[in-house]
């Protein structure tokens, strides 16, 4: 039963001091404001909060918790296990808050709770500057940021995590709080990395870099007949490339665009990616032994405005249209048997927009030391990412049980665990424990305790607090 069904009064003084839109199930608006990116997540809440401001979501949280409310929070809604909304409950969605402050002068970003890293690109990029963000332009700051954040950037400038300065955050029990290395930084350490569990962010503060307007890229898309050469010749330069080019090595099938011919739509494909972070020139030169190699069956590598970089793939990962899955698999290393196990999945991919690829890490992000935030996985070389995407309901199983156990199978190459931004569909991506893991789940445990007790941001990467904090409630952070 809905909080209007079970006291009107409750939801009537809500909404009185409410600036944003409260949207119901009634209303005209409802089912645009429930939807997600993920199409196969249909979920109805009770009630749609959309906050303009902070005073919004603190009124939100403290009408969620009076009135017993499952509470789901949405940024960019782009989170593919759908944990931006629920059924029944309240969804307090922080999109509206979109806003970007950049100050050139320091490199400092503001950035509002929920904008994404198109609106973040949009303002930075007016002065050459960058915030290391995701690879998909519609993505939503918050969930990147808070879940690690890989990016083209990754390697010279580390995870977006890595790159923030502090948080404005709105707690369990309504208070607004400043998290960063001097204020609350067990707080701080847990939202680099550790998810969304610990509160509702209404701002970041990021470091942005000056990478200029434009990058040198590669990007050749090759018969898959040549998969295992393409896989190889890529692996041995990124394992040599300095920290300034990430890249990927992915199996994807020909897009039904007008890019491509019509006769080989949906031919699967072996595809190679570099981004040098740093003088064009330079950059062209460092790539150059990647764009030539082989004979590509399509080039597009060149100089390309980073704008253009950021928003390359989004035309293929629209909102609400497809059903997606994303699940991970950090690898131990990406020797010739390795190699061969993944290529072995290309043929069988129960739908041709489905891909997969392998991420370089390191660089920068191995600076930063395993515990010194929340994220895990720090030392891992590289990672195995699936991209599940399909339409028909009835292949749901078939799509899903492919890309589990790709996953599953590849753990025998893996140190454990995943990746907590592609958690699947909630069920997880990390098959297997580290002690490593284990330490920072302890640790997160604890912030849990102390900032939300009683778990009202309980659809938030799966930290939930210890038994004793919700017998007691938490002793609250003073």
């Amino acid at each position: 039963m809905g909080p209007e069904t079970e006291n009107g009064d409750h939801i009537d003084e809500f909404e009185s001091g409410f600036l944003g839109d409260l949207i119901r199930p009634e209303d005209s608006g409802y089912d645009n404001a429930r939807t997600v990116w993920n199409g196969m997540i249909d979920k109805r809440p009770d009630l749609v909060a959309q906050c303009q401001d902070v005073a919004d979501v603190i009124s939100a949280v403290e009408f969620a918790r009076e009135q017993d409310l499952l509470v789901a929070v949405r940024g960019g809604g782009h989170n593919a296990a759908g944990l931006g909304t629920c059924d029944d409950g309240i969804v307090i969605d922080c999109s509206p808050m979109n806003w970007v402050d950049v100050d050139p002068d320091t490199r400092r970003v503001r950035v509002g709770g929920g904008a994404t890293w198109r609106d973040v690109d949009h303002a930075t990029q007016a002065f050459g500057l960058a915030v290391p963000g995701g690879v998909v332009s519609h993505t939503g700051v918050a969930g990147l940021t808070l879940g690690g954040g890989y990016g083209h950037l990754r390697r010279a400038y580390g995870l977006t995590c890595d790159n923030l300065v502090s948080v404005d955050l709105v707690t369990a029990d309504g208070r607004f709080l400043t998290a960063s290395e001097d204020e609350h930084p067990d707080l701080f350490w847990a939202v680099r990395g550790g998810g969304g569990a610990f509160g509702i962010v209404t701002a970041f503060e990021f470091e942005a870099h000056p990478i200029g307007t434009k990058v040198a890229t590669v990007e050749t898309w090759h018969s898959i007949e040549d998969a295992t050469v393409v896989f190889e010749t890529w692996r041995d330069f990124v394992e040599t490339a300095p920290r300034t080019i990430s890249g990927e090595a992915i199996i994807w099938g020909i897009p039904e665009d007008p890019h491509f011919p019509e006769e080989h739509h949906d031919d699967p494909v072996a595809i190679i990616t570099a981004v040098h972070a740093g003088d064009p020139d330079e950059g062209e030169e460092l790539l150059r032994p990647l764009r030539e190699f082989g004979s590509p069956l399509f080039d597009f590598s060149g100089r390309i405005r980073y704008l253009d970089l950021q928003q390359g793939f989004d035309p293929f990962f629209p909102a609400g249209e497809h059903r997606y899955y994303q699940g991970s698999v950090y690898l131990d290393s990406l020797d010739d048997e390795v190699i061969a196990d993944i290529l072995d999945r290309a043929e069988t991919r129960p739908d041709p927009r489905i891909l997969y690829y392998v991420w370089n890490l390191g660089g920068a992000i191995a600076d930063v030391p395993e515990h010194a935030t929340a994220f895990s996985g720090r030392d891992h070389p590289y990672l195995l990412a699936i991209d599940g995407k399909w339409d028909d309901p009835a292949e749901d199983d078939a799509v899903l049980e492919w890309a589990r156990s790709f996953q599953r199978d590849m753990q025998v190459h893996s140190p454990g665990e995943g990746y907590r931004n592609f958690p699947g569909l909630g069920e997880g991506g990390d098959a297997q424990r580290t002690p490593e893991r284990d330490e920072t789940d302890d640790r997160l445990v604890e912030v849990k305790d102390q900032y939300d007790p009683t778990n009202v941001f309980s659809r938030n990467h799966g930290v939930t607090p210890s038994e004793s904090a919700r017998t007691d409630g938490g002793a609250g952070d003073e």
